[in-house]
């Protein structure tokens, strides 16, 4: 940790030792004192408005610079629960920010050593999705959602033309409707763009800071609660856990990160829209260096006597293990772009992306058993990377993309994909073809754990085979009637997953062990993905988007096959001022395996039945939510209640076995918006 904060101090050091030294403040200055005088020289003033703010982030920067304006439409802000987004919806343990389950299929494309903690990725900042401003004027911004209690302030601002600066600081805390529900965190981020006045240099810089807190209560003691008439409420409902406050069972992760990347564009650079806000950039030749140093820590904590079995047996009453991850990474890379002088089109454009990235890593793990020792490891990976993408107009267009591990502790893991995209005009639409052949190691969690409840694998060794994923997709997008059809299949090999011990004789020394596994048949998957969207006159609206996935072990896979999200709503104006949508949204899953959650590994597995029972797979029905969102001025806001039909077709339902989700509840949320 201490080697993390040196870099922390030598960066903010010789980063704003470098724009102090170049800051051109009588430039800047110079042209606030014109427009000032500009505005007292005439009756009305400037009155700045999000076309003043554009943002990109590195995804955007590359193939160039170029920045996209604030979405200030009401569309989606009612969705701020990682948990429940409509096109991505999950499992999860029933409260906001506690663990959390991918519902449709969707492989991680990820290469080299991963730890395999994922439960809590969704409520994570990463350094490589912060949004960098060009902002003419100051810009800040208030959220704030009540219920779950979510919280987020930001603000930006430009030095001087050519360097932003901006932080961020988000804080939740959830208490749930069962004890021992509550989820909390704090997320500031500090980051930096700075741009050459020639627009050749550019710069981007950040400091993330994650910590999560997610209270354990081991599911609820009734296992019929929502048939039992005489059930108590739920915040009094006996749960299997019951530590309080700092003696509460948790996982906590600390996840910290230093980021800068720096680019030189060399030789020609072209620019579409010069002098506007919709500016791009496009270089010929590029030069890149990242720099990325991140700590990781993922530890689970209780203090109390294991009463009613939600661990292997065991004695422990203290429990505090805990893996560690620091990380130094260094990114080089080179882009070439060979293009026709007029880019009006892009017409034949041929770029070559060339990279290599080499990690440090340095592994810890630890259990307070004074019998056990903490198992260290040091290792690297040496990764290369390439790209190639031709152009043969704006409409048609290949894409290759390479990922090889060529040396370190996963070499041979790779991934090979590949993308074409063709458009005819915008009345038909445009075909994508998409193909990816990956190589993948299992991860750290899967080859070795020695925790207090679970041990397995030998440390610095990998007994589990590499997973081999083929996927083949076609898609059909037509933007102008709002209208998706994709398909999707996948081939898996080797497919690793967590599962319970067979017991078959109820043996208690068995009960709630868990192992890791790998399939030893190949997976095959077909997904189709369906998205519409119709508008019913000028104010009625009604989107729709349907997932099938078919597979032949759809019960080692857990997952649904069937899922569903509607969306009803109306649009108006109230009093010639107040925008407004009004609406329901109804999802739907067909019932699936219901998988079980290993609170000290942060682990959904797959449970064991005995011969002759079958899987628990629990009945679904629609879920309703009704909402209301509107826009006055520079404020929007949202209300809806959730799962509004409790009562009708169901009293509850689950998605992980034995945690059920919340009730039928209210939510109010607020977002502000400035923009001087």
């Amino acid at each position: 940790m201490k080697v993390l904060w040196r870099f922390v101090f030598a960066f903010v050091f010789l980063f704003f030792g470098f724009h102090l030294g170049y800051a051109q403040e009588e430039e800047w200055g110079g042209e606030l004192d014109s427009l000032r005088r500009a505005e007292e020289a005439r009756s009305d003033s400037v009155v700045y408005t999000a076309k003043y703010i554009r943002f990109t982030t590195l995804d955007l920067m590359q193939n160039g610079t170029r920045t996209i304006p604030l979405d200030t439409t009401l569309t989606g802000i009612q969705y701020y629960n990682p948990q429940y987004y409509p096109r991505n919806p999950t499992m999860n343990l029933g409260n906001y920010g506690l663990a959390t389950r991918d519902m449709l299929f969707q492989p991680s494309k990820e290469i080299g050593f991963r730890t395999g903690f994922t439960s809590l990725e969704r409520y994570l900042m990463q350094s490589d999705s912060i949004r960098y401003y060009r902002a003419r004027a100051p810009y800040s911004e208030l959220n704030y959602v009540t219920g779950d209690q979510v919280f987020r302030a930001h603000v930006s601002q430009n030095i001087n033309p050519h360097w932003n600066i901006g932080a961020s600081f988000d804080v939740s805390l959830a208490r749930g409707f069962y004890a021992n529900q509550r989820y909390n965190d704090i997320k500031p981020v500090l980051y930096s763009w700075y741009e050459s006045p020639n627009l050749r240099y550019n710069l981007f810089a950040n400091l993330v800071f994650n910590k999560l807190v997610a209270t354990e209560n081991g599911s609820i003691l009734d296992d019929d609660y929502f048939n039992n008439p005489e059930a108590s409420d739920a915040s009094s409902t006996p749960v299997k856990l019951n530590g309080q406050r700092e003696a509460r069972p948790r996982n906590t992760w600390t996840d910290n990160a230093l980021f800068f990347r720096q680019s030189l564009y060399m030789g020609r650079i072209d620019t579409l829209n010069r002098g506007t806000e919709e500016q791009v950039v496009l270089p010929t030749q590029t030069v890149f260096h990242a720099f990325k140093a991140s700590y990781k820590k993922y530890q689970f904590y209780k203090n109390e006597a294991d009463t009613y079995g939600v661990f292997p047996l065991g004695e422990s009453v203290l429990t505090q293990d805990s893996t560690r991850l620091y990380t130094i990474a260094n990114d080089f890379g080179y882009s070439f772009s060979l293009r026709g002088r007029s880019v009006s089109f892009l017409r034949n454009e041929i770029k070559l992306d060339l990279a290599m990235r080499h990690e440090l890593m340095f592994l810890r793990q630890s259990t307070p058993d004074t019998t056990r020792l903490e198992h260290r490891n040091t290792f690297q990976n040496i990764t290369l990377k390439a790209g190639l993408g031709y152009k043969f107009s704006d409409k048609v267009a290949l894409n290759l993309g390479l990922n090889q591990i060529m040396a370190g502790r996963n070499f041979g893991d790779f991934l090979y994909e590949a993308t074409s995209t063709f458009q005819y005009n915008e009345r038909l639409g445009r075909l994508i073809f998409s193909a990816y052949l990956q190589n993948q190691s299992p991860a750290m969690v899967y080859d070795y754990v020695d925790y207090t409840y679970h041990q397995w694998g030998e440390w610095g060794e990998t007994a589990l085979d590499k997973t081999k994923v083929t996927n083949l997709a076609a898609a059909y997008e037509n933007e102008r009637f709002k209208f998706l059809a994709k398909a999707e299949y996948f081939l898996v090999n080797n497919y690793t997953y967590f599962r319970e011990v067979d017991n078959p004789n109820f043996d208690a020394r068995l009960s709630n062990t868990i192992v890791p596994a790998q399939m030893t048949s190949p997976i095959n998957v077909l997904k189709v993905t369906l998205s519409k969207k119709i508008n019913i006159g000028k104010r009625w609206h009604f989107d729709n988007y349907i997932v099938y996935q078919k597979s032949d072990f759809h019960e080692v896979l857990q997952t649904p096959e069937l899922y569903t999200w509607h969306s009803f709503y109306h649009n108006n104006l109230l009093a010639k001022v107040i925008n407004f949508n009004l609406g329901f949204d109804v999802r739907f899953n067909t019932p699936y395996v219901a998988p079980s959650y290993a609170i000290n590994l942060s682990q959904f597995y797959l449970p064991s039945y005995p011969s002759g029972f079958d899987p628990i797979q629990f009945s679904t029905y629609p879920v309703v939510d009704v909402w209301l969102t509107a826009t006055l001025k520079k404020t929007n806001f949202f209300l809806r209640y959730d799962y509004a039909n409790q009562g009708l077709l169901s009293n509850g339902y689950y998605t992980v076995r034995r945690y059920p989700m919340l009730d039928r509840s209210l939510r109010f949320g607020v977002k502000w918006n400035f923009y001087d």
